[in-house]
């Protein structure tokens, strides 16, 4: 089987990326003569080499924004990178029907390190967190399969703890306000049994309140922070600012004038 057959294949059930592994076990050719049929499909654009040993096959209907949606081939890439990882921040915001902003980029936590993909039109930046959730990450489909996506909750918190990197709390402000929508009592509290940033849920809690979402999505942040010490934060974090005098109860310094622009 030559190349452009084996991707014909994977494409009738609805696959769009494979590994060098599995190109070799299905083609009956030598690596020199792969390699050289692979260098011409990238070069027409058929194939994008996405990481050393991984490609992305790019169909016809893709082919305008030399791309294809993240969802088709992340859980493959995180499988065949032997990694944990969810769709988060923006990303997932999309998917819960946040998509206030178009954005270009794609964000997937991961549990090590990794350096961002840019590739033709493909944009994806990673981010790790030492502390992997243990709850919190929902299965979506998609027409490649299963993909690991950030529930409402934990997107929300992941845009604020990352806020400086991220553009800012007023960049995500009218985003998390169509979030707070999607938010259930469940959501929180099982965000609220592992997740470890106090600083960040006394923000998520003032901003909750800020954009007046129903007390019963407050009453278990505010109950679980006065289970033990919680001092004042900022809102937006600064390294050389300390937090002033504080006149609420989740003990949050405004240190910025919020502006939503939905």
């Amino acid at each position: 089987m030559n190349i452009s057959d084996y991707i014909k294949q994977l494409q009738s059930v609805e696959e769009y990326s494979f590994s060098w592994d599995e190109l070799v076990a299905a083609c009956d050719k030598t690596d020199t003569a792969l390699k050289r049929e692979l260098s011409r499909l990238v070069t027409k654009k058929e194939i994008v080499n996405l990481r050393k040993g991984f490609y992305l096959i790019i169909p016809p209907r893709y082919s305008k924004q030399e791309q294809i949606p993240v969802q088709l081939f992340l859980d493959k890439l995180f499988k065949y990178l032997d990694r944990n990882y969810y769709l988060g921040f923006y990303s997932a915001a999309k998917f819960h029907g946040a998509g206030h902003q178009q954005v270009q980029r794609d964000y997937v936590m991961t549990d090590k390190a990794f350096s961002n993909i840019k590739k033709s039109s493909l944009d994806i930046h990673f981010f790790t967190t030492s502390k992997w959730p243990t709850k919190n990450i929902l299965d979506k489909k998609s027409d490649a399969g299963i993909f690991k996506i950030s529930s409402p909750a934990l997107t929300a918190v992941d845009l604020i703890h990352h806020q400086n990197k991220l553009g800012g709390i007023n960049r995500m402000l009218a985003i998390l306000e169509e979030l707070s929508e999607e938010l259930t009592k469940k959501d929180i509290e099982e965000l609220l049994t592992w997740y470890p940033h106090k600083s960040t849920l006394q923000r998520f809690g003032f901003l909750l309140e800020e954009l007046q979402v129903e007390e019963i999505l407050l009453e278990p942040i505010m109950k679980h922070l006065k289970t033990s010490k919680y001092f004042p934060v900022l809102l937006s974090p600064k390294s050389k600012q300390k937090p002033g005098a504080v006149n609420n109860d989740w003990k949050v310094d405004i240190n910025i004038k919020l502006e939503n622009d939905l």
